[in-house]
């Protein structure tokens, strides 16, 4: 028979997937490997360092952004004095630690402010080539590094000025934790600045400054690693077809003291969108280094263990019963009509046929036994009396008709398992092989290991949704404040135009600045005057509103508007209409679960998820997590975090409030995240997972084995054993083809060998009649 046909390869193939699950589900639904940590902790940190390097990478490309366009603005004016540059760059921007500018021509520092500059590393290749004007990192006496960002003011019949602006490689100015510490690394591995290790002076105890100094020498020796890890291709260190972030990132795991591991995430400054315009702080090769200490944990627990051996047995158990049923009722009965029909093809009609007990192998063993009597009967064999009861043709002595056959008699009916086989054939074999391993896949998949609300969940995954959500609220206000500060610094531009126009202005910073959808110009008297984008809306002129409002309530997007005034212009002020899409886009962070921006009244501004506008938020647990997380306390609000236990389910949440410098800090917006703790990845919902797995594999091994079975055995069989009994009840003209190069092909071979004879037989009588007429008629 062919490898692939019959009854055997099904059978065997449901035997060896039986024993490919068990062995498996031995070992998934066994105790895990001992680990430091659960993955998702590990997870968290990579998510963790990603969020701050896309900070930095923002804030970075933001400076050399702004310190651009403001020579430009400045070239394309009249000359200005280099101290009211500097005086105007400062009340703008409160980035830079110190500016100066200097003459190209004479090299002489024309101005000055803030932190001293060093010179000496300005050279030819500084100002001309491929990489001129390129920002560069400096060292200072101090010891302290700077990145320095430089522009060049370029006015008619005057000699080219050098704009330096130098700025911190500081890591973004959020809430670490009591534990966490952030540092900047560049390409060799050096630390070019940290943040979480000022609380040094802050130590009393011994042992508490010798975990600081651990944690120190771990967080340079994990920098190491991460400087030449960052160091391959993105594409490469990602597995093919996964997204994510867009530069490379991961975990590393450092040494333990006092019962704590360090783990570290890292992630070197890349776009946050490849199709985003190529990044300069991207080029800086700096790599942002997040570390935690953690406490060890084990998880090789025996009692888990002794679960996936019984579970794995009992498996075992179901399917070499399922597989002995099937053998019974279906494998063996074949093979046996096989055998049987076979022998009735050559010729040896002296024995009677081996009729199995029940089902289709029944019918067609009846049918060959009726055949093999009738074949006797017919002189088919020897022993054999023509004319003898049992196939029609076989009538009186000399007589042209034929007689009828006795009935065959009737079996008795039976009860149980063998009356059901009976009466539907093989699909009751299939159907109880079934049943027996649905017993094991449906308590298995559904009931083994579920978790419900008593679900442990580390505390350290608490504290970083709060961090990471307060690391989105430090974004979005610093994006917001940076859109502001742009529109001070065009306003200044169109306070010097002399038409009072601006539009031209207006539409080159729209192109320049995706973030907007519509700026505008509302003068004194309400009314727009210049304007570039979309239609503009109104804008409240109550001093009382901050800079940064929104508004639109019960339209289908809320107006997020910025504005700025316009000097030289009394009453005019410079509107900039901020996308929604733009603040969706800062809120897209994996890891995070549900992210949304929420107003005082905590309806809905923003989200990563789709949002209806101004809607409330789903759940009233997060509407008063939000109102807590507003309260004064201190200097000013907090964030919090929360594990929240509703429904029989556990949700992780945390509420970030505006905090900081810049106009946007007492705005009252929230930034709210919140995600089913099931993404997580600890023990107990991995092994609930993997318990739906192992019943999900089982469910498609049934298919796939007994719907083989089905098509390829008791399908056919069923209409051999129609066409059989045809054939039985005289049936000798549908010619028998076999459609399949197995056991049931070969008994369609054999019965169509049989009807062949038959038909013989049958020509063989109605000659004889013909052969002896003319001799009665001659006497």
């Amino acid at each position: 028979m062919p490898l692939l046909g019959g009854i055997r390869p099904p059978i065997a193939v449901l035997c060896v997937l039986v024993l490919a699950l068990a062995a498996l589900t031995a070992q998934v639904l066994g105790p895990g490997k001992d680990t430091v940590a659960p993955k998702a902790v590990l997870s968290s940190q990579k998510y963790f360092a990603e969020d701050g390097a896309i900070a930095m990478r923002a804030s970075i490309d933001e400076r050399v952004t702004d310190l651009d366009r403001t020579a430009r603005a400045l070239s394309d004016g009249a000359p200005v004095k280099p101290e009211r540059i500097l005086e105007d760059l400062g009340r703008t921007y409160q980035k830079w630690t110190g500016t100066t500018v200097l003459d190209l021509e004479s090299g002489d520092v024309l101005a000055a402010r803030g932190e001293t500059i060093p010179l000496a590393w300005l050279d030819k290749g500084v100002l001309t080539g491929d990489r001129a004007l390129t920002p560069r990192m400096v060292r200072l006496e101090t010891g302290d590094v700077r990145l320095m960002i430089m522009a060049v003011l370029d006015w008619k019949d005057r000699p080219q000025q050098l704009l330096i602006a130098s700025s911190g490689l500081s890591v973004p100015a959020i809430n670490l934790g009591p534990f966490r510490t952030m540092a900047v690394v560049a390409e060799n591995g050096e630390v070019l600045a940290t943040a979480g290790f000022e609380r040094a002076e802050a130590l009393n105890s011994a042992q508490e400054r010798k975990e600081l100094t651990f944690l120190q020498k771990q967080m340079t020796r994990l920098s190491d690693q991460a400087a030449l890890k960052a160091e391959q291709h993105p594409v490469r260190t990602k597995e093919p077809g996964s997204r994510g972030y867009p530069g490379v990132s991961g975990t590393l795991i450092g040494g333990d003291y006092n019962g704590r591991t360090a783990l570290a995430g890292y992630a070197s400054l890349a776009s946050s969108n490849p199709e985003e315009k190529k990044s300069v702080a991207a080029g800086l090769g700096l790599t942002v280094v997040a570390l935690l200490p953690v406490v060890q944990q084990q998880t090789g627990e025996q009692v888990h263990e002794l679960y996936g051996l019984i579970v794995s047995g009992i498996l075992v158990l179901l399917g070499l019963l399922a597989a002995a049923i099937l053998w019974a009722t279906v494998q063996r009965p074949l093979l046996r009509l096989f055998l049987e029909s076979r022998r009735l093809a050559r010729g040896d009609l002296t024995r009677p046929v081996s009729v199995p007990r029940a089902g289709e192998a029944a019918r067609i063993g009846t049918a060959l036994e009726r055949l093999r009597k009738q074949l006797i009967s017919d002189g088919g064999a020897p022993g054999g009396v023509p004319g003898a009861a049992g196939f029609p043709g076989a009538g009186f002595a000399g007589s042209p008709f034929p007689a009828a056959a006795p009935p065959d008699p009737v079996p008795p009916k039976k009860g149980g398992f063998a009356g059901l086989v009976g009466r539907f054939g093989g699909l009751a074999s299939l159907l109880l092989t079934a049943v027996l391993l649905l017993l094991w896949c449906v308590p298995v998949g559904l009931l083994l290991n579920r978790t419900d609300g008593s679900v442990s969940v580390p505390t350290t995954m608490v504290n970083d949704q709060r961090d990471r959500t307060d690391l989105i609220a430090d974004r979005i206000r610093r994006a917001l404040n940076e859109a502001q500060a742009d529109l001070v610094s065009t306003s200044r531009l169109l306070g010097k135009e002399k038409d009072g126009s601006g539009t031209e202005l207006l539409e080159e910073a729209l192109k320049k600045h995706t973030r907007y959808r519509a700026l505008y110009v509302v003068d004194a008297d309400g009314s727009v005057g210049a304007r570039a984008g979309d239609d503009p809306h109104s804008w409240s002129r109550d001093k009382d509103l901050p800079l940064v409002r929104v508004s639109g309530q019960g339209g289908k997007k809320p107006v997020i508007q910025a504005g700025a005034p316009v000097p030289e212009r009394e009453g005019s002020t410079l509107v900039g209409e901020i996308r929604v899409e733009f603040l969706n886009s800062l809120l897209t962070r994996p890891g995070l679960g549900e992210v949304r921006v929420v107003d005082s009244e905590s309806a809905t501004i923003a989200a990563n998820d789709g949002f209806l506008a101004f809607e409330e938020l789903p759940r009233s647990s997060l509407t008063d997590l939000t109102r807590a997380a507003r309260v004064q306390i201190g200097a000013g609000p907090l964030e919090n975090g929360l594990l929240l236990r509703e429904g029989g389910g556990v949700t992780v949440a945390a509420a970030a409030p505006f905090s900081g410098g810049g106009v946007t800090a007492d705005i009252g917006w929230t930034v709210i995240s919140w995600q089913n703790a099931e993404r997580f990845q600890i023990a107990p919902y991995e092994r609930e997972d993997r318990s739906v797995l192992a019943g999900m594999l089982g469910l498609a091994a049934i298919i796939v084995c007994l719907g083989w079975i089905h098509l390829v055995v008791i399908r056919p069989l069923r209409a051999l054993a129609a066409s059989a009994e045809k054939l039985a009840d005289g049936d000798l003209k549908t010619v028998l083809y076999p459609r399949y190069q197995d056991e049931v092909g070969a008994v369609v071979r054999s019965l169509e060998l049989l009807r062949q004879q038959a038909q013989a037989h049958r020509h063989n009588q109605a000659r004889r009649p013909a052969e002896a007429r003319p001799g009665v008629g001659g006497r």
